[in-house]
């Protein structure tokens, strides 16, 4: 990955924001813009896009924060570089005129089938030599598609192989089969619940739910997720699809601006459960122009500070 393609993306997406009569989002929940970094995914009554800062706590609200460490702290799994990759998970912005190539999934009947539209270039999750869940995701921008695999690796004739992938249509609030997975364990789309670093520097706003992890979770979900990973029943771990806020009374002014407009989306959006890992992993886009300085500073944030927003039926 060479870093100046991320500079060439953020530098337009920058220029596409600031102009008159840009196609960018209107704000209505359409995703048919230029810039899809400015583009909030799915309609404005899509889950991920529920303002919770209002809802009812869920009943075990304390039993599952417990559960997910209390001491524990929010970790940033994004930022610039780590070990010569990007930090984060890479977004491959395409057109309608992109050719599609094959793919085949270990988990072929939960896999939408093939061809998608990838890049020869493709950036994945950790990078060419990455040995983590080496997400990919590309967004068809003129059609609004979101195509997203989990463990992609190319092959030599240019073909693709991953254990999972799904599509999701950016412009419906279509979910995934009951029991389905997609390229997080939780059926759910990963994307809509990345940090980006234009919300933060340029719109200076995050108008979505965020994407975390946790390290034990139940084998249960619960709406909008539509798929469990957990191998215990334990009633005290969380389920996918789980919700959790801060604290609307968690003081964020110590905290610098880029990160206050984070911990305000956590506030008012909150952030979902959708994969097993280390818990309080929050997910995002990397970006050369990060401070990972002060994005670091989001570790003073403990556990204790977040509740669980009421859940709906438990699915097993």
């Amino acid at each position: 990955m060479k870093k100046s393609k991320y500079i060439f993306l953020v530098v337009l997406s920058i220029i596409l924001s600031s102009c008159d009569g840009s196609t960018a989002s209107s704000g209505d929940g359409s995703f048919s813009g230029t810039s899809s970094y400015s583009d909030r995914a799915f309609p404005a009554d899509n889950p991920w896009n529920q303002d919770i800062s209002n809802e009812p706590l869920d009943p075990n609200s304390d039993t599952y924060i417990t559960s997910l460490g209390k001491s524990g702290t929010v970790h940033p799994d994004f930022g610039t570089w780590w070990e010569g990759a990007p930090l984060g998970q890479p977004v491959n912005v395409v057109t309608s005129t992109q050719s599609k190539v094959p793919v085949t999934f270990s988990y072929v009947r939960e896999s939408d089938p093939g061809p998608y539209p990838i890049p020869a270039d493709a950036e994945i999750q950790g990078g060419p030599e990455g040995t983590g869940d080496r997400h990919l995701i590309v967004i068809d921008k003129d059609n609004g598609i979101l195509y997203e695999m989990y463990q992609a690796f190319q092959n030599s004739d240019g073909s693709w192989r991953a254990d999972s992938g799904a599509k999701f249509n950016l412009n419906t609030n279509e979910l995934r089969p009951a029991g389905y997975t997609s390229a997080d364990a939780a059926g759910l789309p990963i994307y809509p619940g990345l940090v980006r670093y234009e919300e933060v520097v340029v719109k200076k706003e995050i108008n979505h739910a965020l994407r975390f992890t946790a390290n034990r979770t139940r084998h249960a979900y619960v709406y909008p997720a539509r798929h469990a990973a957990g191998i215990s029943t334990d009633s005290s771990l969380p389920p996918m699809g789980m919700r959790v806020r801060l604290k609307a009374s968690f003081d964020i002014s110590p905290y610098p601006e880029s990160v206050q407009i984070i911990l305000r989306a956590l506030k008012k959006y909150g952030m979902i459960l959708a994969d097993n890992g280390t818990s309080w992993m929050l997910s995002g886009i990397p970006d050369d122009n990060w401070s990972d300085s002060e994005l670091h500073t989001i570790k003073q944030v403990p556990g204790s500070a977040f509740e669980v927003v009421k859940m709906g039926e438990v699915q097993y």
